[in-house]
């Protein structure tokens, strides 16, 4: 079971990480990257616990939105 369900945009992206993070109760920092994200993973990880929460990513309802909009676009064309 997750620690919690966290929005992308409650966390922060760190350059240093190249990951978009979230404080853990443990003093530490919930991790998930923009890559992980890209090929639909939706649990960040500490690296030094053993929580975990879900990401609800609106990266993932953008991705969905803008594939849509280039399949109208394609269906308008051959109309």
């Amino acid at each position: 079971m997750s620690y919690d369900d966290v929005e992308i945009e409650d966390m922060e992206w760190n350059d240093e990480l190249q990951a978009y993070t979230y404080p853990c109760p443990c003093g530490d920092l919930f991790q998930i990257t923009r890559e992980e994200l890209r090929i639909g993973e939706e649990i960040a990880r500490c690296p030094s616990c053993s929580l975990y929460y879900t990401s609800l990513s609106f990266i993932m309802q953008r991705i969905f939105k803008n594939k849509c909009q280039r399949f109208r676009r394609i269906l308008l064309v051959f109309l």
